[in-house]
């Protein structure tokens, strides 16, 4: 369902080249759902190859990354690990929701409703197991660099953001903030001139608030979460106010008088004291091209010329074309 903390989060507009230099860990989830969604034809169906495979998200992995690395940013991927027993719920709602989409995208396609086809065509995106596993293995093609996180990749992501190892997160949830964030960045997978690259900071959002950050995730615990249904009525901003003055999450659903099914501590615990890899390892290398143009062109009929002119746009990370103090440093 996604954090709904837009009422109380200000974000401020930033320029892809205002990046330049910076490691950005990409929330590969979130990041590949956006390819999924967005890169399809006029009536919603996406990118397939001629045996029926999607290829929406191959397309975005190899154009758009090599776009970011063309601009000097250097992009790590970070994969879900095993997702947490309170998500199930979740899942199975958005699970239903792309199922009703699905039959909402066919309908409107039969009746010629291209625009709304596209609509629920994007709302019906799934990712499959061939899905996350030809995205890794395109990014090793690419050289580009990947985690794979115990559980939450959004944990692991603000965890290298905390040691220093990534600047920022890039994801479109709010709950990268819950996770200790300091920088977010939305949009980062968009395409055209109209998208709005939005930068957000954890500190600013605390300070414009009057919270801090375990109060945040109280106020994510009352509003709900993916791991818990919030209290009827409750939204960002009566949330944070019930905060304030009551102090914490305990308090303020003694106030309320209010239970839930689920105590609030273990929601805490999840995003204040979640899993992540300490030993993971960060390098950028030089892509296998012969390996990527058997990979995209003969076995997903991608253009070989365009998959050469995007891998060339990744010499910049090669050691070779830049010192080891600039790109590993």
């Amino acid at each position: 369902m996604g954090l709904k903390f837009r009422d109380i989060v200000s974000s401020h507009e930033i320029k892809l080249d205002e990046l330049k230099g910076k490691t950005v860990a990409l929330d590969a989830a979130n990041t590949i759902y956006q390819f999924l969604s967005s890169i399809r034809q006029m009536d919603g169906t996406p990118l397939m190859d001629s045996q029926g495979n999607v290829t929406s998200h191959l397309s975005g992995i190899l154009y758009r990354t090599s776009s970011l690395v063309e601009k000097g940013i250097k992009p790590i991927y970070v994969f879900d690990g095993k997702a947490h027993v309170l998500k199930k719920d979740t899942q199975d709602g958005r699970r239903q929701i792309r199922e009703e989409a699905e039959v909402q995208w066919k309908k409107a396609v039969d009746e010629g409703r291209i625009e709304d086809a596209r609509k629920f065509a994007m709302r019906s995106s799934r990712m499959t197991p061939d899905i996350i596993e030809g995205s890794k293995k395109l990014l090793d093609l690419m050289g580009i660099p990947y985690i794979q996180a115990i559980s939450e990749g959004e944990a692991q992501a603000s965890y290298m953001v905390e040691r220093g190892d990534a600047w920022c997160v890039a994801s479109q949830d709010y709950d990268c903030l819950l996770f200790g964030a300091s920088r977010m960045l939305k949009n980062i997978a968009a395409r055209g001139s109209k998208s709005r690259l939005e930068m957000i900071n954890l500190n600013e959002i605390l300070e414009m608030n009057g919270l801090t950050r375990e109060q945040l995730v109280d106020v994510a615990v009352l509003v709900g979460t993916d791991f818990n249904e919030g209290i009827k009525g409750v939204g960002a901003k009566k949330g944070r106010n019930l905060i304030k003055k009551h102090g914490d999450v305990f308090k303020a659903l003694k106030h309320l008088k209010a239970e839930m099914d689920i105590d609030p501590q273990e929601i805490r615990d999840i995003f204040l004291n979640h899993d992540f890899i300490e030993d993971y390892d960060i390098k950028w290398n030089k892509p296998d091209k012969e390996e990527a143009i058997k990979f995209l062109s003969d076995e997903h009929d991608f253009s070989a010329d365009r998959v050469v002119s995007a891998l060339d746009k990744l010499k910049k990370l090669n050691p070779a074309q830049k010192s080891l103090e600039q790109w590993f440093g």
